[in-house]
């Protein structure tokens, strides 16, 4: 008896001591088949009935204390896991949730600005039309009426590939009025498109960098003239700028590919360091416009004894600094979410012109 009574005080302790892997083991070593407790259950045979009716009865009840202090000790151990887990992963639902990628993305501002032209020009029946970045010298000079030795064509303007085997050499488009040449030679008139896109020049300062966007317009159509041309630009920049009227100021210039050419100066307000359109006495330059060259367009299968047409040109980045109060060019391409953060759009508030333009 006193053999049981210590092995059992030894047996229940190991099993209040033991982890969860150690358990198994001291299971095994009690009731395995070679464990201490199957081993006195395996002497039974060799008693006296009366003998083994009085063990036996002793060696089982210590069986049933042992199975029950495992079963207790896993269910205990299993809870204590449960517990640590719990706890580990316990999550503070006072604090503030975190926000989905719609709630913290950002629309960049050359996209917004992009999308609030498509909606104004669409609004006044023009297409969009695309074209590659990288043209040939043909498309980006030659039917848009550049000499050859025009200085627009040397290396401190354009950005040139090597020759190929023939030894022409194609470059990255200086501007988008390549677009305006390919649609004219795929399309007949009339035409009425917008041509946003990457134009490159080597060139780089504050409002200046080597890739930069712009966005072009063309009309070709029998009684196209500057009156019309007048007309798109003022109701352009009204809705752009979203002031109920401009003033604009034409000025004689040169351009290759329009004859006549003018700058334009849109009335804009100065003081306290913002620029404001619609008011004041200030002016300021945003674009270059003019009616399309006749030569432009016999070169690209237009007759300009039937047809004639109009053409403008503004840089996307210049006016998405002038409304949006950006003063430098350069983070436009920095690629930081902190100014992106600051200056850029929600990603669902779509630019329309009857919703607001910004938002």
């Amino acid at each position: 008896m006193s053999d049981l009574n210590a092995l059992e005080a030894e047996t229940l302790s190991a099993i209040a001591a033991a982890d969860e892997a150690a358990l198994e083991s001291v299971r095994v070593g009690a009731l395995g088949k070679k464990g201490s407790i199957s081993a006195l259950l395996a002497t039974l045979g060799k008693m006296s009935p009366d003998e083994r009716k009085s063990a036996g009865a002793e060696i089982n009840a210590l069986k049933d204390k042992v199975s029950e202090a495992l079963r207790a000790r896993r269910v205990l151990l299993k809870d204590a896991a449960l517990e640590a887990r719990l706890a580990s992963e316990r999550v503070d639902i006072t604090l503030p949730g975190r926000e989905t990628g719609i709630e913290t993305g950002r629309i960049h501002p050359i996209s917004q600005v992009m999308d609030e032209l498509t909606a104004i020009f669409a609004d006044l029946g023009f297409s969009i039309a695309e074209g590659p970045d990288v043209e040939s010298d043909d498309y980006n000079f030659t039917k848009l009426n550049f000499p050859e030795g025009h200085p627009a064509r040397e290396m401190h303007d354009t950005f040139f590939f090597a020759p190929n085997e023939a030894g022409e050499r194609k470059l990255l488009r200086t501007h988008t009025s390549p677009v305006q040449v390919r649609t004219m030679l795929a399309k007949k008139p009339p035409i009425r498109v917008i041509c946003p896109g990457r134009t490159y020049r080597c060139d780089s300062d504050q409002t200046h960098t080597p890739m930069f966007h712009q966005v072009e317009g063309l009309v070709i159509d029998k009684q196209a003239n500057l009156g019309h041309l007048k007309w798109i630009l003022e109701e352009s920049c009204k809705a752009f700028f979203e002031v109920p009227s401009v003033k604009m100021r034409f000025r004689p210039s040169f351009f290759p590919f329009t004859e006549p050419s003018m700058e334009v100066d849109i009335q804009c307000s100065r003081k306290g360091g913002e620029i404001r359109f619609g008011e004041g006495d200030d002016w300021l330059e945003i674009l270059g416009c003019g009616m399309v060259h006749p030569n432009v367009l016999r070169n690209c299968g237009v007759d300009p004894d039937e047809y004639q047409g109009f053409a403008w040109g503004m840089g996307i980045d210049r006016i998405a600094m002038l409304k949006y109060g950006m003063p430098d060019l350069r983070p436009f391409f920095d690629a930081d979410v902190r100014w992106l953060s600051h200056y850029g759009f929600r990603p669902l508030d779509f630019p329309t012109l009857a919703g607001g333009l910004s938002g």
